[in-house]
């Protein structure tokens, strides 16, 4: 498998020894992963170079013939300021460098200096430019209002102005190598908007998918970064993990919540240092793979309660993206219902049911703690148990428990989960035909008017509340 490029704008490397420039090459490649890069022997042409072909960064040598380097960073300062420009001196020419930082050097590196320092120096100027592009783009995202990789979210079915903030920040953060944490509620789908991270960032990479629930920490190491020939008993052969399977491209942990301490300090090194051990190895691979984990618990609980590594989780904090839950998206319900009135009809080889006018309001009044993937299957099982006609809203009050079930004899007795809202009385109790009158209205509401959907929220039938409302009436 051919190596993805990175980072996505080359470096430039700018020597007139060419020798220097095949070491500094192999050692960013070697102790960073950088293996997108130019190199440029002549000064004169970085100018030209950088017209063609924006850079991530520039390693600048300072003495060189024809343009020297201080004098060509005044250029690149003024020309392409959002490119960082690293100086590599002499060990004579400190005081030249110090003055090139207050022209707007990002750093200076004394040539021979540790492999290491020099890498980290250089990820940490490709960072900040990552992080410049992704202040503008997300700015101007907000500013203008628009979605442009419509392709990406076309999985997502949403008028939510939500939704629509959310993708904006996604195609912001998207082309960015750090990690990105999606929380949302079971069944919010928070899969979907990983997987719009990734065709947006890395469409032409790998996409790998791993639940690591349940996983202890010597399955979550030999998943993740594979093993060596005879690393144990049974391993015949190497094995390579889903990090290598996923380079260049997108692996997404899922359910990262439940992640084991060890594994957690693995996934950490991963995460800041851009390497893994496969078992057995005695020496550590690069990782080329975006990250992007999930989970629909709380992190920072878990953290304050010492089930979850502060450190990882400051270090998932980076880019974050919170799902509403479908209850906080009553506009997308007639969308979604029509979308898996289809589904479903083309999975059971049915022709799509009409769905009546008033389901959509009656649905509104449930607070849907599965989310999207419980209305998925109340769906389907309308269409299931469909026959002819219109769709009945029987099934769906069976589910909202509105109804009992002719099949069990069983309903659930009020379409409400725990955190639905109740009425809120003052000092001064109402009688009970007060709190029977506050009762109708707050049905009524959350009904939109319906008196058919209102008599079911209240346990009673319609003939009833029509003439309980005729006696508010008179």
């Amino acid at each position: 498998m051919k190596a993805a490029l990175y980072p996505k704008n080359p470096v430039l490397l700018v020597d007139d020894e060419p020798a220097w420039l095949r070491s500094l090459g192999r050692a960013l490649e070697r102790s960073a992963g950088i293996n997108n890069q130019i190199v440029c022997q002549d000064s004169r042409q970085v100018m030209q170079i950088l017209a063609r072909q924006p850079a991530s960064l520039v390693l600048l040598d300072l003495t060189m013939p024809h343009l020297p380097g201080e004098e060509l960073l005044g250029s690149l300062v003024q020309n392409h300021p959002e490119t960082p420009v690293i100086i590599l001196t002499g060990v004579n020419q400190v005081e030249t460098s110090v003055r090139c930082m207050k022209q707007g050097a990002f750093d200076f590196f004394v040539k021979g200096v540790e492999e290491e320092r020099l890498a980290a120096g250089v990820l940490r100027a490709i960072r900040m430019q990552e992080l410049d592009r992704e202040v503008r783009e997300l700015k101007n995202g907000l500013l203008d209002g628009q979605v442009e990789n419509l392709d990406a979210f076309s999985g997502i079915l949403t008028r939510s102005p939500k939704m629509h903030a959310i993708f904006r920040y996604i195609e912001a953060v998207a082309p960015s190598s750090q990690p990105v944490l999606v929380t949302g509620e079971s069944g919010a789908g928070k899969e979907l908007v990983a997987r719009a991270l990734h065709l947006i960032g890395r469409p032409e990479g790998p996409w790998v998918p791993v639940n690591v629930a349940g996983l202890d920490d010597s399955i979550f190491s030999d998943t993740l970064f594979g093993h060596t020939r005879g690393a144990f008993t049974g391993a015949d052969r190497a094995r390579a993990g889903m990090i290598e399977q996923a380079a260049g491209g997108t692996l997404f942990l899922d359910e990262i919540g439940d992640l084991s301490p060890a594994s957690q300090v693995k996934l950490l090194r991963l995460l800041q240092e851009g390497e893994y051990l496969p078992i057995g190895a005695d020496r550590p691979k690069r990782s080329s793979a975006r990250i992007i984990v999930a989970t629909n618990q709380n992190l920072a609980a878990l953290q304050a309660s010492g089930a979850f590594r502060k450190d990882l989780f400051y270090r998932l904090q980076g880019h974050q993206v919170q799902l509403p839950p479908l209850r906080e998206r009553p506009e997308d319900l007639p969308l979604l219902l029509e979308h898996f009135l289809a589904k479903a009809a083309r999975e059971l080889g049915k022709r799509k049911p009409t769905a009546p006018e008033e389901l959509a309001v009656l649905l509104a009044t449930y607070h849907f703690p599965g989310n999207i993937r419980e209305l998925e299957g109340m769906v389907h099982n309308a269409v299931a148990t469909h026959q002819a006609g219109k769709l009945s809203t029987q099934s769906f009050r069976v589910a909202l428990g509105l109804e009992r079930s002719e099949a069990t004899g069983n309903g659930k007795g009020a379409a409400s989960g725990p955190e639905t809202p109740g009425l809120v009385f003052g000092d001064q109790l109402p009688t009970l035909s007060e709190a029977a009158d506050l009762l109708v209205a707050e049905a009524l509401s959350r009904s939109q008017g319906n008196q058919t959907i209102a008599a079911g929220l209240l346990g009673i039938t319609r003939p009833a509340l029509s003439k309980r409302l005729k006696k508010l009436r008179a």
